[in-house]
């Protein structure tokens, strides 16, 4: 069987185990007659899998006990809303870092709540790099201060966090989530869409403190937006995104398997490594974000003009390594190194952009 190497920012690539496993269940799960995509969520069979996928996903990432895991719809666009209208009151005042595309328009779905205000922004500079934020920069009676953690259109990333005191650090961690540690109790709430390390599109993971879940909302806003009904609920207020929670089930066990997300992250770190430094030593590659930021997942870079940079990406489909497209947004090229991918498909694309500096075009 033959399989590309898949460098897209989302979809993307996924474990062979895990879709192996996904196919051999497909038809006839577990001996059950039917497919996990036609069971009723109020089975005792599929509460098993929900039940089993939060418990591993919160040993994986050590979630507290005092944290609520939510597996929702509406991919990780819709948390831009949800989340203010949860965790703020209507006008009240909300700090964002605006260091990409993700992290403005999660601002701008901010102001549609309340008093929204981007304390640092990086978009004249191309959002090249993460801004650094002082405790004075922050409002006192934030709700809380948004961040985008991993920028996957840009290729930056916060390789250390910001200190908030008392302010709630929410997170949008949709294209770093498992492919890098980071301690849950430094966040009031993480979410992610699951396209990236979690499995197929469909589904969005919360992770909230459950002292901000408020049981008091403002009446204006939906019954299926509220953090109360989903957590009293367990994620099943309606029909929950069945398949993609089964797939991402099998997704934090793949992790556990492999050593658990810090062991990931050493594999990660050592795939951002060799490209990075491909890319530094070239003459004809150039990298996108600044150094210090760089994103461990998303290596954006460009080459001297489009005319070279569509003969590249010819060349490395022909070499079976396909969605190194950069973002319409910015161009160039990108190379998403998810969890899945391979070290061989790293391996692989160096080669190919060392064969095209030397003259390769094949």
């Amino acid at each position: 069987m033959q399989r590309v190497f898949n460098f897209g920012a989302g979809p993307s690539m996924m474990p062979l185990p895990v879709l192996e496993e996904i196919q051999r269940d497909l038809v006839n799960y577990k001996g059950k007659g039917l497919s996990v995509m036609e069971m009723s969520h109020r089975t005792p069979v599929y509460e098993a899998i929900i039940e089993d996928a939060e418990a591993t996903l919160r040993r994986i990432m050590n979630i507290p006990e005092d944290y609520a895991v939510l597996f929702l719809q509406g991919g990780a666009s819709l948390q831009f809303s949800m989340l203010a209208m949860n965790l703020a009151k209507r006008g009240q005042t909300m700090d964002y870092a605006v260091t990409g595309q993700f992290a403005k328009k999660a601002f701008e779905e901010g102001k549609r709540w309340g008093n929204a205000v981007a304390v640092t922004d990086s978009g004249a500079d191309h959002y090249r790099y993460i801004p650094k934020i002082a405790p004075h920069q922050l409002h006192e009676d934030a709700a809380f201060l948004h961040i985008t953690v991993n920028n996957t259109i840009f290729g930056t990333a916060y390789n250390t966090l910001p200190e908030t005191g008392a302010i709630p650090l929410v997170g949008d961690m949709s294209s770093i989530i498992l492919g890098k540690e980071y301690e849950v109790r430094k966040f009031g709430l993480i979410y992610a869409g699951a396209q990236k390390n979690m499995g197929p599109a469909g589904l969005t993971v919360v992770i909230v403190r459950r002292d901000l879940i408020p049981e008091e909302i403002d009446p204006i806003v939906p019954t299926m937006m509220q953090y109360k009904i989903m957590a009293k609920n367990g994620s099943m207020y309606n029909t929950p995104p069945t398949f993609p929670i089964y797939v991402a089930g099998l997704m934090y066990h793949w992790v556990e398997d492999q050593g658990g997300v810090k062991e990931l992250e050493r594999l990660n770190m050592k795939k951002a490594e060799l490209l990075y430094d491909t890319i530094y030593r070239s003459e004809i590659f150039k990298a996108a974000a600044e150094p210090a930021d760089r994103s461990p997942m998303n290596v954006t870079f460009t080459l001297r003009d489009e005319a070279l940079t569509k003969d590249f990406l010819q060349m490395a489909e022909g070499r079976q390594m396909v969605n190194l497209k950069g973002h319409r947004v910015v161009g160039g090229c990108r190379a998403s190194i998810y969890n899945a991918m391979p070290m061989e498909g790293v391996e692989r694309l160096v080669e190919c952009m060392l064969d095209f500096e030397k003259g390769k075009r094949k």
